[in-house]
């Protein structure tokens, strides 16, 4: 034990490094599908660990870590967060709010009722709302109260305590409650109101099991002979199936291949699109001709495009289609994605900024329709540092400013300010696509890195005293978490079924969205054997993101007495 303490007293980054790594390994372990977490299995390692010693690490190591991680969340919520702030997403945006808003009152009424103190307090919402990243914003808030050192430390003892007693508690209810409770409380079959949703998507037709056909892009040589004098839109237009003509090549020499060029008797031409359609094209072009020379020169491709134009934000692919217009010609999707999870696909599917595209046609023309959605996502890309280290800056400095309300210092403290710098960078770089590069490989890095490294520095560091007040009160606070996730959930499902009206199927969506649970979206989509919950998602969890992390600090101004 010597040897262990005098690592703790001369390394103890090596501790927090190893909880974060074997905590990391645990909540990857999956039983029966299910996985605890890796957040979760970090702080209850590190505070399993911090009863060897007493660890001590320099404040700034905590802000760093926490600043980078939800200067992150922001940066990934930016665009949709300020995108949803419209009509056609208000419905997903109010239920995200009176979810978070009943969870703040729930806490408070326990937070009275119980005399909660302000780490306590601050501990189970972010526990039971299961957002971590209240941890960071409610330990700013703290700090900023000018407490003693051994009182703030208890709070955040106190805040570890609560977090690591109702986080498990709330995820597995968030799990059960969204593909089980939900349904049952909206008195509807999710496999079946899935399949009426895919049956809508699809026009009122029964959803085909094969409405990706057009993923067979192919593209075709023909010499000109049926279509000589006629110009490349009729021709276009006659083949249907949003088929183009790439190129034109005229007596060996290329002509551009405008809507308005008229084809000449010889013309060699490549025209793209679906194989069952261009194959059939003969007999309105000519003969199909084995031209490898003329087909090398159109590069086909296949790219991610990330949606960040907010005026595409909740429109339908068909109004998108007619909205970018000739930009989209030659161009076609498909797949599309929203939080990593395909998303059905059809005419009246809509779309969302954060939403990525999987494009196929030839580089010109992907690149040409990219300029009018968003931007390609290309994996050789670098993180410009210079662009997130002055973001997280401002956003620490934001956060210093405070203003009081009676005898409380209101502030949103550096985590607060880090999530704001971060939702500003994030909708910058949607709207100047050639500064601040993160890319998602980058991002959740940041944010893995960030928050674990955060976690585990709270837990190793107030590890005797959080075990201790679990112990004291763990039963009550189990109590309390139950109370805190079910509440909302029941809320904001009522809500927005019977209130906002919203399709039962996206409304399960969008709760997984509010809670941040992305693995209720994989049970909502198993139980309705459908993927059409996803279409909940984007809209909720980015404003999710951001109302449940500024709970911290309002937290701890309504329970602290001073």
């Amino acid at each position: 034990m010597d040897t262990v303490r005098w690592i703790i007293s001369t390394a103890p980054e090596i501790f927090l490094l190893l909880a974060v790594a074997i905590g990391t390994i645990l909540g990857r372990v999956r039983i029966r599908g299910f996985a605890v977490g890796t957040t979760a299995c970090i702080l209850i390692v590190s505070v399993l660990l911090g009863q060897l010693g007493n660890f001590a690490f320099p404040p700034l190591l905590r802000v760093i870590l926490f600043s980078l991680f939800v200067f992150t969340i922001g940066y990934r919520s930016g665009p949709e967060f300020f995108a949803s702030l419209s009509v056609r997403t208000l419905a997903q945006v109010a239920m995200a709010l009176v979810l978070g808003g009943t969870g703040l009152v729930v806490v408070l009424l326990f937070a009275h009722g119980f005399r909660l103190d302000p780490g306590t307090a601050s501990g189970i919402a972010a526990g039971a709302l299961t957002q971590s990243s209240v941890i960071g914003t409610a330990s700013g808030a703290l700090a900023q109260l000018g407490l003693p050192k051994d009182v703030l430390s208890q709070q955040e003892a106190n805040i570890a305590a609560g977090y690591a007693v109702t986080y498990v508690l709330g995820y597995i209810l968030t799990l059960l409650f969204v593909p089980f409770v939900a349904p049952k409380l909206m008195r509807i079959d999710l496999k079946a109101e899935a399949k009426k949703l895919e049956a809508e998507l699809a026009g009122g037709d029964p959803p085909k099991t094969d409405n990706l056909s057009y993923r067979k892009f192919q593209a075709r040589a023909y010499r000109v002979t049926a279509g000589a004098g006629r110009t490349v839109k009729s021709i276009e237009e006659e083949i249907g199936s949003r088929t183009v003509v790439e190129r034109i090549v005229r007596q060996g020499a290329d002509v551009e291949p405008h809507l308005e060029t008229v084809l000449e008797a010889g013309d060699d031409i490549v025209i793209a699109g679906r194989t069952a359609v261009i194959v059939a094209a003969k007999p309105i072009i000519g003969t199909e001709i084995d031209a490898d020379e003329i087909l090398k020169a159109v590069p086909g491709n296949v790219l991610e495009v990330l949606v960040d134009n907010r005026h595409l934000h909740g429109r339908s692919i068909q109004e998108i289609a007619t909205r970018v217009g000739t930009d989209a010609r030659g161009v076609f999707l498909r797949a599309l994605t929203r939080m990593g999870r395909e998303v059905p696909l059809s005419a009246d599917t809509r779309i969302y900024v954060g939403d990525v595209m999987t494009l196929v046609g030839s580089t010109r023309n992907i690149e040409r329709a990219a300029k009018a959605i968003g931007q390609i996502l290309r994996s050789g890309d670098r993180a410009d540092i210079a662009f997130l280290a002055a973001g997280i800056a401002a956003g620490l400095l934001a956060g210093l400013v405070s203003f009081r309300i009676g005898g409380v210092a209101l502030t949103l403290g550096g985590g607060g300010g880090a999530l704001i710098a971060g939702l500003v960078c994030g909708w910058l770089r949607s709207r100047k696509p050639t500064m601040g590069a993160l890319p998602p490989a980058a991002q959740q890095t940041l944010s893995d890195l960030g928050l674990g490294g955060f976690i585990a520095a709270i837990g190793l560091g107030n590890g005797a005293a959080a075990w201790a007040a679990i112990q004291a009160h763990g039963l009550l606070l189990v109590g309390m978490g139950l109370v805190i996730t079910l509440v909302p959930l029941i809320v904001a499902t009522l809500f927005a079924f019977y209130v906002l009206r919203m399709n039962p199927v996206v409304t399960c969506g969008a709760l997984a969205g509010a809670m941040t649970v992305d693995a209720a979206v994989t049970g909502a989509c198993e139980v309705a054997e459908s993927q059409t919950p996803v279409l909940g998602v984007a809209v909720p969890y980015a404003v999710g993101n951001v109302v449940l992390t500024v709970l911290g600090p309002i937290i701890v101004a309504a329970t602290y007495s001073g």
